[in-house]
């Protein structure tokens, strides 16, 4: 649905839009009498979604009105449910913890404009940023959401498996090992559930465009929760960590760069600035138990966006398979310079595979190299 018409709230636009737009604007005491007192800006980013910043001038003045119109991605459904999203949304609203919900139509919704920046990808390797982002992050996983507090990482990765298995052609479904990833999943699944592990509610997808700062307050705020669910806590720092890797605004945004992938001792850091944030006291242990159990889950992060990435180039006209490559090849990359990973596989060095990137005497030649420089543990 196309928004944006030499800046204006286009004639083409839904019925629907409109008079939930002029619904809200005359909330605040704006009439709005022509459809062009809407400016539309188009706002850069977003992944699942298009969004965009509408004013209109106030009665007061020259002042303007802001709100921020989410319109549904096309196929999004396929990822999450709508109406679970929504719920989400609307008790973080109501526990302060994002914006508020003005307004829904058929394909999207009108919410509140936060009065803050979002961050860049520079901004998460800034020490003092990183430890605001860590402190919030603690506060959303304690958060008491309502309705089941169980695990979903992994019902959600069959499901994605699933549907990918049926979106794609038996060719991609080749390309990208399909068929093997089901074992795969259960795998690692077992490998990483053994002993305990705290359970939170996570983001899921906390990326730099997902984070939005007050310049004068300091106060982070955390944006866009569609995949937010409850899973191991140790599971949203290893997605938030690999997304240090990413910028979305480059010429090449699926192209992740594994070098500047953080350092230990800034996972360290991160991790510590995260337990101290809730003002009880933490040992070191708990520090290096939590950076290696976020080290694990890394690999069922990365199976994660390499599924999404296949069905969001088979449902729709973007072209993110080499999305799916990048992220797959993430665990060649990172045996070169992370000091201990988990194996995917049953302790053989024939479990370990790379689908869609390698072949299986490539990823024996890797195994055999991080197992020399003891870089698995098992």
């Amino acid at each position: 649905m196309a928004l944006k018409k030499n800046g204006f709230i286009p004639s083409s636009a839904p019925e629907e839009l409109k008079k939930v737009l002029v619904a809200v604007a005359s909330v605040w005491g704006d009439v709005i009498e022509d459809m062009e007192e809407f400016h539309v800006f188009p706002l850069k980013g977003a992944m699942t979604n298009e969004v965009f910043q509408i004013n209109w001038p106030t009665n007061h003045g020259d002042l303007h009105q802001k709100v921020l119109v989410r319109v549904y991605g096309k196929g999004v459904e396929v990822f999450f449910n709508r109406d679970d999203e929504i719920r989400t949304f609307e008790c973080m609203s109501e526990l302060g913890q994002g914006p508020r919900l003005l307004g829904r139509f058929s394909d999207g919704r009108i919410e509140e404009f936060i009065h803050a920046r979002t961050l860049s990808v520079a901004d998460l390797r800034d020490p003092e940023i990183s430890s605001l982002i860590a402190a919030k992050l603690r506060e959303f996983n304690n958060l008491d959401m309502p309705g089941p507090k169980n695990v979903l990482l992994w019902e959600r990765l069959r499901t994605w498996l699933s549907q990918a298995k049926r979106f794609c052609s038996p060719s991609t479904a080749k390309e990208f090992g399909l068929d093997g990833l089901e074992e795969e999943i259960s795998i690692l699944e077992k490998e990483l559930t053994q002993g305990y592990q705290e359970i939170g509610f996570c983001h899921n997808d906390l990326q730099y465009g997902n984070i939005m700062m007050d310049e004068e307050t300091r106060v982070i705020t955390l944006i866009d929760y569609e995949y937010a669910s409850y899973n191991p806590v140790a599971y949203d720092l290893a997605n938030h960590f690999c997304e240090m890797v990413a910028n979305y605004h480059s010429e090449t945004p699926h192209i992740l760069d594994y070098s500047i992938y953080p350092d230990l001792e800034e996972r360290r850091r991160f991790i510590s600035a995260y337990l101290a944030s809730s003002g009880n006291e933490y040992s070191d242990a708990e520090v290096e138990q939590l950076l290696r159990d976020a080290e694990k889950y890394t690999l069922a992060n990365h199976l994660f966006w390499g599924l999404w990435g296949i069905i969001s180039v088979c449902v729709s006209a973007c072209n993110l398979s080499s999305y799916f490559h990048s992220s797959i090849s993430f665990l060649g990359e990172i045996l070169q310079t992370n000091p201990r990973i988990v194996c995917t596989g049953s302790c053989k060095q024939d479990r370990l595979q790379l689908p869609g990137v390698c072949t299986a005497e490539v990823s024996a030649v890797l195994v055999n190299k991080a197992l020399a420089l003891e870089f698995l543990i098992f």
